[in-house]
């Protein structure tokens, strides 16, 4: 069964730290370009970051840029996202997702990803 699963989610005051994880298993997840979304209450699901496979090229939404980071550790069938200095505009739920063979022009659009986690739940408040 082919599953991605994240976790790392929580409440952190504004200024503070998230570090996500997305796992993976029953595919070969090297082959994988990994996305991650975030959708807030009453918005459609938005683009954060994502970071090819095979090229390992990553790829930032304006608004996350400079402040996360994303990678992969393919021995680990795992992929993280590293936020830093969070806002509450960060408030959302956090999905990781994948699609073998991703062009670069589909790699900030939802619709081409087939493969989803349930989601994280990340609130910024004090």
């Amino acid at each position: 069964q082919v599953q991605l699963v994240e976790s790392g989610g929580g409440l952190v005051q504004p200024g503070g730290s998230l570090r996500l994880s997305c796992a993976g298993s029953g595919l070969t997840f090297s082959r994988y370009t990994i996305g991650w979304f975030r959708q807030a209450p009453g918005k459609e699901r938005e683009f954060v970051a994502a970071i090819r496979s095979p090229a390992r090229t990553t790829h930032y939404a304006d608004s996350v840029k400079g402040r996360f980071t994303i990678s992969r550790d393919d021995a680990k069938n795992t992929a993280y996202l590293q936020m830093n200095r969070l806002i509450p505009d960060d408030t959302a739920v956090y999905y990781c997702a994948g699609k073998t063979g991703m062009i670069l022009s589909s790699i900030r659009y939802h619709v081409y990803y087939d493969t989803w986690g349930q989601g994280t739940q990340v609130t910024v408040s004090s």
